[in-house]
């Protein structure tokens, strides 16, 4: 009789604990959702009225030095913007730089929190050193690449004599891309390496000290135990980088102004709406902007697949 009873009541335990365990997740999702409700709310009243604003705009052909002159369009600002060629050179140079970028960053972020989370001596001095560069304006940091990469008076051709003293980095569609990819992974790495560092943090001691024990190596402990338990932290890491990077304007703004095909997305829109006063074709590349935001949001958290259990630690 005992034989039978100790697994019914080793499965009844099991059936308590999942259900205590579902229990305490649909109360943390409750929590969760009262704790963000008032800022959700509060930026709902901040941006609600622009978007509307922005997508009804963007069915007009509306022009700002000739307000009276307003037509409805209808979708052919879209279809305008959807079949020009500029449109998708400028959308493939935000691409580029997005992904070289982030990739870059995600590699020389982790080698940072890795030393953050190792060193013991002046811990606080190194992290506040590695954190200045993103403390620093980004109109600032980029005029400070461009005098770097400058022709005239930069020290960066100085220090690669292969290129030679006389090599312009502003002259060509790629090496102006380079300045400005360079410019943008020196100003936001420390952002990356932060995010990763709070993963780190949570990779379990125990964990590696039993993968030292089994024999693996520091390169299998770093693929098989710290990544994976990482892998909620890469994604936020790289969401929010991805999603930051898609949107740059002010290093492009400041280094060359769009010259060399050097335009992103947001520069054209910045130029339909600022430089041309094209209200409705501005309004239009600025909700395929955020559109195309929205999808690779939703691309990013699809390819990691992280399990919202695992991430809080329940799995």
């Amino acid at each position: 009789m005992s034989a039978v009873t100790a697994p019914q009541t080793d499965k009844a335990a099991e059936e308590k604990a999942r259900a205590a365990s579902s229990d305490r997740a649909v109360a943390e999702n409750r929590l969760g959702q009262k704790l963000v409700a008032p800022a959700v709310i509060l930026m709902l009243l901040v941006t609600a009225w622009p978007m509307i604003r922005a997508l009804y705009l963007s069915l007009f052909r509306y022009r700002l030095t000739t307000p009276d002159d307003r037509e409805f369009v209808g979708l052919g600002n879209y279809v305008t913007v959807l079949t020009d060629s500029l449109f998708w050179q400028d959308t493939l140079n935000t691409v580029i730089i997005m992904v070289v970028t982030v990739a870059i960053e995600l590699v020389i972020g982790f080698g940072f929190a890795m030393v953050m989370h190792k060193i013991m001596i002046a811990r606080g001095l190194m992290r506040t050193s590695i954190l200045i560069p993103y403390g620093i304006i980004t109109v600032v940091s980029a005029f400070a690449r461009q005098f770097a990469f400058s022709l005239n008076n930069g020290f960066v051709n100085a220090w690669l004599p292969f290129v030679g003293d006389d090599y312009n980095w502003f002259g060509g569609h790629w090496s102006a891309m380079f300045a400005i990819m360079i410019a943008e992974i020196w100003k936001t790495t420390p952002f990356m390496a932060l995010l990763l560092l709070a993963g780190l943090s949570q990779v379990s001691e125990d964990m590696l000290e039993a993968a030292e024990v089994d024999g693996a190596t520091r390169t299998q402990r770093l693929f098989k135990v710290i990544l994976p338990n990482m892998k909620a932290a890469i994604m936020v890491a790289v969401l929010f980088r991805a999603l930051d990077a898609f949107r740059i304007f002010d290093n492009i703004f400041v280094m060359t102004r769009g010259a060399q095909e050097t335009e992103s997305s947001s520069f054209l829109t910045y130029r339909q709406v600022i430089e041309q006063m094209q209200l409705g074709m501005g309004s239009a590349l600025s909700v395929l902007l955020f559109l195309t935001v929205l999808l690779l949001a939703f691309a990013i958290v699809k390819l990691f697949k992280v399990d919202p259990a695992q991430a809080r630690g329940e799995g």
